[in-house]
């Protein structure tokens, strides 16, 4: 009976201790810049510390329908929603908390941007290829194609 209690004693001893450890939500940074200090970045700030496949494509300059875009995210309020076809274009971090609507060849895929997604591209998050769905024989098969095994 006495040895019952000490377990009980200790158990709850435990629990009051794993109470006690509150893990705090990790802040973003990204290159040791966190998201307001990346936003306050001018364009050509941001260009250097973007990985060598972006930094190249923004050196060239934007297309017209990317510089189209980033208009239609920077005059956007929080709630507006923002369809684009354009999925060549590269996160930067006035997108973040934007939510965008990229087409994947049939419909639009909704692509609600968070601070890991920067310096990646828009179509990254819109897969174009379903996964595929194997099922039986479709209209006008033959006899023998039809035997579908019991396994």
């Amino acid at each position: 009976m006495a040895d019952k209690g000490f377990k009980s004693s200790s158990r709850s001893r435990r629990k009051r201790k794993r109470k006690k450890i509150e893990f705090k939500k990790k802040e973003f940074k990204y290159r040791g810049l966190s998201i307001e200090e990346l936003k306050k970045l001018s364009y050509e700030e941001l260009i250097p510390l973007l990985p060598s496949r972006m930094r190249r494509t923004l050196t060239r300059g934007l297309t017209e329908r990317q510089s189209k875009l980033l208009t239609n995210i920077e005059n956007a309020k929080k709630g507006d929603t923002i369809r684009t076809h354009c999925r060549n274009m590269i996160i930067l971090p006035n997108f973040v908390d934007h939510t965008i609507y990229v087409h994947n060849g049939k419909e639009f895929q909704r692509v609600d941007i968070k601070p890991d997604m920067i310096g990646h591209y828009l179509g990254e998050f819109a897969l174009t290829r379903q996964k595929v769905k194997h099922t039986g024989p479709g209209v006008g098969a033959t006899r023998s194609s039809k035997f579908m095994p019991l396994k």
